[in-house]
């Protein structure tokens, strides 16, 4: 029988206490400080900026403002949670003028080739992280690390990669958030030399489901699960472009559970693209991730219903394996660059793994590379940062609605039931 495991409480310093007080008396007077509205949010940015006002192709506004609508009507913001959410959207908007600045001025960027990208994709907790490490490792691989992704312009150089100081800036931020959200780094680590997930690339596009990991934007997701893709994955590649540009390799190594779905848009903008996706028993992997988001989302709001955050989750990522699976259908002549890997092989064999990756694309695994890979491994047992617990009764789950609702992807891929404890 599984174990209940009681939702932690959320974390809050006194400061950060002492804010949504005010907050909560504001909103009893009908105030609501930090603006989240495009228009006031785009000339803030600009502001910041020093009044640069490109922010590139329109093909972002539908997304903001349909995020913004959001977060208004769904998201149950606290004060700190209406002024981290303007932070990460100014943030954004910062980006796209700053790439859009650097890229007028450098257009020799668009003539950046991006060959054979190694994509991996699938739901969150399924291994993905371990894999992308592990790849990480060879010097032939190029992961773009948070410090860079965060802080873009101007492009990382290969002389001073390791020693930027914008690595202590983002690590600051980092900090920051391993503060608000205890535990949140034994779920998911993160740090400023760790490699970078998609979602972080496609946010300034305002296509990513990075939003609905950080606030509960349900309106937002839905319409994102309705879009062509395709221009975000434009943006996501000039963004690997202009990292590239002063420090380059081989071959770029990605990584999204984002990517499962819209795979149409992905290989429309990367045509050679190659593709290792990873699987799970669904009923262990769903309430992990509400349990990360759970956590994330108690940093914004105070009133986050664990039973409708169990429900989305059982919604979107279902959801998601199905457009994945339809576009596999769709296009047969696609699967000799797509490699599926368990996650129970995973974990008992990565390097078995990393060989089969290798093999599968006509890859050159070096000796070199794989001793930096077993050394990886020696650095980062697993349950690195402490254990993750969680349990289906705290969102409300249960193992026949999950299985329910993922009973093609659970027969198209042979996943096998694990134990649930």
């Amino acid at each position: 029988m599984a174990q209940t495991h009681a939702l932690p409480q959320p974390f809050r310093p006194l400061p950060i206490r002492a804010m949504n007080a005010v907050g909560r008396a504001l909103a009893r007077l009908g105030a609501r400080p930090f603006a989240l509205d495009e228009p006031s949010l785009m000339r803030a940015a600009s502001r910041a900026n020093g009044g640069l006002e490109d922010f590139g192709e329109p093909s972002f506004r539908p997304g903001l403002r349909k995020l913004v609508e959001s977060l208004e009507e769904d998201a149950r913001l606290n004060l700190f949670g209406r002024y981290f959410a303007r932070r990460q959207l100014l943030e954004l908007l910062a980006q796209r003028l700053v790439l859009r600045d650097y890229s007028n001025r450098h257009p020799e960027l668009a003539h950046e080739a991006i060959r054979r990208p190694l994509f991996i994709l699938g739901l969150p907790r399924t291994g993905t992280t371990l894999l992308y490490g592990l790849l990480a490792e060879d010097p032939a691989h190029r992961t773009p690390l948070s410090w860079e992704v965060d802080a873009p312009c101007p492009p990382a150089e290969s002389a001073t990669y390791h020693s930027d100081p914008r690595i202590v800036q983002t690590e600051k931020r980092f900090e920051q958030l391993r503060q608000l959200a205890p535990g949140f780094q034994a779920i998911h680590p993160v740090g400023a030399r760790m490699p970078q997930e998609c979602i972080v690339l496609t946010a300034p596009e305002f296509m990513s489901v990075r939003f609905e990991m950080c606030f509960d934007v349900a309106g937002y997701q839905t319409w994102l699960q309705g879009q062509d893709m395709t221009h975000a994955y434009r943006f996501h590649r000039r963004f690997l472009q202009h990292m590239q540009s002063r420090h380059a390799a081989k071959r770029w190594v990605l990584k999204s559970p984002g990517h499962l779905g819209p795979l149409d848009a992905l290989f429309e903008v990367y045509p050679d693209a190659l593709i290792v996706q990873t699987h799970r028993d669904p009923v262990r992997v769903v309430p992990s991730v509400a349990s990360l988001e759970y956590t994330l989302r108690m940093v914004s709001s105070d009133e986050v219903d664990p039973i409708r955050l169990g429900r989305q989750q059982l919604h979107m990522w279902s959801r998601l394996l199905e457009q994945g699976m339809e576009a596999r259908a769709r296009h047969p002549e696609r699967e000799a660059r797509i490699l599926d890997l368990h996650m129970h092989d995973i974990v008992r064999d990565p390097l078995a793994c990393i060989r089969r990756i290798y093999e599968r694309f006509e890859l050159e695994l070096l000796p070199e590379s794989l001793q930096r890979m077993r050394g990886y491994l020696a650095k980062h047992p697993r349950n690195e940062f402490g254990e993750h617990r969680y349990s289906l009764e705290a969102f409300g789950l249960e193992s026949q609605a999950i299985e329910h609702a993922f009973k093609g992807y659970r027969e198209r891929f042979g996943i096998e039931a694990e134990p649930y404890l």
